[in-house]
């Protein structure tokens, strides 16, 4: 048993971590905090009332520390750098849901999120918490960047051709589209109901955050450097993402069997299903759960896959896979409180 805390459990990722944690049979919780929130944690979520007595109080790194042996950080970009070094320095082991630790260098950093990285030092030595790709490592890290939503989602669906056989692509168009809780829980006009509703819209065209992540992860991947086109879409529902990735193959490169590739790659993943060839995944089969869909098709005259990928932004993209990684990180059976 372990004793787990959770820092932003007032927005949706921590509230979702906090779910799981409540269902995991090794797991206690004993420390929640929240910065601009605190109280019952059930004032704050009423759906816990009756269930639990925990108080959420503002973030105190040497109350955590007597409290925890594991931190998960659910709060926004640019506010992890600042207390994770607090936390490992007192001996805890930390997962980040924010994008502070996953980028390689300070400078791509600054350039993506607009604040220079105060603790800069670490980037490139953080463990990304990937388990399909990064498992061993991830068992023996102190500090684990876990992927963004959109990340997961494009990473998944290109890393078995980017591991097997890249050379033989010429361009990556990744056409992604998230609900609303993706942004996070705040007031913002493109996210309000009447605004969101009955609409869809891309955004940030050529400077999300998270085109870099893709690229970065996807040229490891490779041995070799990878460049995607990102176009992020905003659709009116509350969760999901549904990616579908435009790979056009050079002239008279053998892609080879992709189906066979991607069955292969992903046969011993829990969480990653690779549908049977002509199928298209849902979101609908996906909500809720820590799951990743992949559909593959081909198309000889054009030379072109169309990759599609579905997963549930909160817990895939967000906090299923910070709690699948929390059971590597600690040698509990990968899947416990996830299925």
């Amino acid at each position: 048993m372990i004793r787990t805390g959770i820092v932003g459990i007032s927005g949706y990722s921590g509230l979702t971590v906090l779910k799981l944690l409540f269902k995991h049979k090794d797991v206690r919780l004993t420390y929640v905090s929240a910065n601009t929130t605190t109280g019952l944690l059930s004032d704050i979520w009423p759906q816990f009332t009756g269930r639990t007595m925990l108080v959420c109080k503002k973030f105190n790194p040497d109350q955590a520390a007597k409290q925890c042996d594991m931190i998960f950080l659910a709060v926004p970009h640019t506010v992890s750098m600042r207390i994770t070094p607090k936390l490992l320095k007192r001996g805890l082991r930390v997962i980040d849901l924010s994008g502070d630790y996953r980028l390689s260098s300070t400078a791509v950093f600054k350039k993506w999120y607009g604040k220079t990285h105060t603790d800069g030092r670490r980037l490139g030595r953080v463990v990304y918490g990937m388990p399909e790709l990064y498992r061993t490592k991830i068992a023996k890290a102190e500090l684990i960047a876990n992927p963004g939503c959109y990340p997961t989602a494009a990473i998944l669906g290109l890393a078995p051709l980017m591991g097997l056989n890249h050379k033989a692509v010429s361009s990556i168009i990744i056409d992604a589209k998230s609900g609303v809780s993706g942004a996070g829980k705040k007031l913002s006009g493109p996210l309000m109901f009447a605004e969101a509703n009955e609409n869809l819209t891309a955004y940030k065209l050529f400077q999300h955050q998270h085109t870099p992540e893709i690229e970065q992860y996807l040229s490891a991947v490779a041995g070799s450097k990878i460049s995607v086109s990102f176009t992020p879409h905003l659709v009116p529902m509350n969760v999901g993402i549904f990616a579908t990735i435009y790979v056009q193959f050079k002239p008279k490169a053998n892609p080879g069997n992709l189906q066979s590739m991607y069955s292969r790659f992903y046969k011993t993943e829990p969480f990653v299903r690779v549908l049977k060839s002509g199928s298209i995944p849902e979101i609908k089969n996906v909500v809720n759960t820590n799951f990743c869909d992949i559909g593959i098709a081909y198309d000889k005259t054009k030379h072109m896959a169309i990759i599609t990928v579905a997963i549930d932004n909160l817990m895939k993209g967000a906090a299923g896979q910070a709690v699948q990684n929390m059971n590597i990180m600690c040698g509990f059976d990968e899947t416990e409180g996830l299925w």
